[in-house]
């Protein structure tokens, strides 16, 4: 078992890449990437598209 919570991000990705069933280590990445400035979850295409619309609109 590899101790994904100690893989730099890169490395963490390559991990969850190659070790799709390991959901433990894939919730740790996506955790990482929601706590970084300036990301955006959108969960429906009507979201995406609302906030590219005012991404465009800056």
């Amino acid at each position: 078992m590899t101790d994904y919570m100690n893989l730099s991000e890169a490395d963490l990705r390559q991990y969850v890449i190659t070790h799709p069933d390991d959901e433990d280590a894939f919730q740790h990445y996506l955790s990482i990437m929601r706590a970084k400035p300036g990301r955006v979850v959108v969960a429906t295409p009507e979201q995406l598209e609302a906030e590219l619309r005012k991404r465009l609109a800056s």
